[in-house]
């Protein structure tokens, strides 16, 4: 019993002294990590294996000074408002008291625009074959065709494509040439006027001559009668029964005809 006591008591014993000397190694360690953390690190010694030419080459190049890319700003295109979406927003009553709201409408700024048909290729003047008992420099004109043909020799006409009377304006009969005018005025005749008038069309009781005329580049007048051979600021009409009685031509053919022709040609409107 007194050996067991004995043991105990030096097992004890070792234990403390153990724990002391490791408190105090923990203790001197913390403080000198402590007093290592602020002191003056070594020098760095390379080996000279780490400082060949090849390494050297591997440090970073030098930062460009790039200068940024300059985006210009969006321009916002205002479009007008009308007057009548620029007053009040909300409805009221006489009593000036709100109502509702009312949405303003939604408005494309984009223009719808209407684009004329050219003239049909087939109406371009050229000379085609044509038996006519007529003589030579007559002037035939077939308003169901559209066609204008001028008399050649030969059993052959230059032909031209017109634009004829529409419904209830078309004519027929023989006529000659008793004018010929260049760019030419315009007088309408009192019917058209009362006519367009009721249209709500005004028209001009004179309209000098000029590239806005009606008549066109040159007029070629049949007999006493209203009704002209002439030219057309619609080239796009040509082939169609749009006129008032007269038969009329693109300016680039009318002036061709014009100088064909002389005062006094036989015209036959069929």
């Amino acid at each position: 019993m007194k050996y067991l006591n004995n043991s105990f008591c030096a097992g004890f014993i070792t234990c403390v002294i153990a724990g002391a000397s490791l408190a105090s190694t923990a203790f001197f360690a913390a403080e000198a990590l402590a007093s290592e953390r602020y002191a003056t690190p070594p020098n760095i010694i390379l080996s000279p294996n780490l400082t060949a030419p090849w390494l050297m080459q591997m440090s970073h190049r030098p930062i460009r000074n790039r200068q940024p890319k300059y985006i210009a700003p969006r321009q916002q295109v205002r479009h007008a408002t009308p007057d009548r979406y620029k007053s009040n927003a909300y409805l009221h009553n006489q009593q000036g008291t709100r109502l509702s709201y009312v949405a303003r409408p939604h408005q494309n700024p984009k223009k719808k625009t209407y684009v004329k048909p050219g003239m049909d290729p087939r109406f371009l003047p050229q000379i085609v074959n044509y038996d006519s008992k007529h003589k030579t420099g007559t002037i035939i004109i077939s308003t169901d065709s559209k066609y204008l043909f001028l008399i050649m020799e030969n059993g052959k006409a230059r032909r031209y494509g017109v634009g004829v009377g529409k419904q209830g304006f078309t004519w027929s009969g023989t006529e000659k040439i008793t004018r010929k005018a260049e760019w030419p005025g315009w007088t309408p005749p009192a019917e058209m006027i009362a006519r367009e008038k009721k249209k709500g069309r005004i028209l001009p009781a004179h309209m000098p001559g000029g590239p806005e005329n009606p008549l066109g580049a040159r007029a070629l007048y049949l007999g006493s009668t209203m009704y002209r051979i002439h030219g057309t600021t619609q080239p796009w009409s040509i082939g169609l029964n749009i006129s008032s009685g007269c038969i009329r031509m693109r300016n680039e053919d009318v002036t061709d005809l014009y100088q064909r022709v002389k005062v006094g040609t036989k015209v036959v409107v069929l």
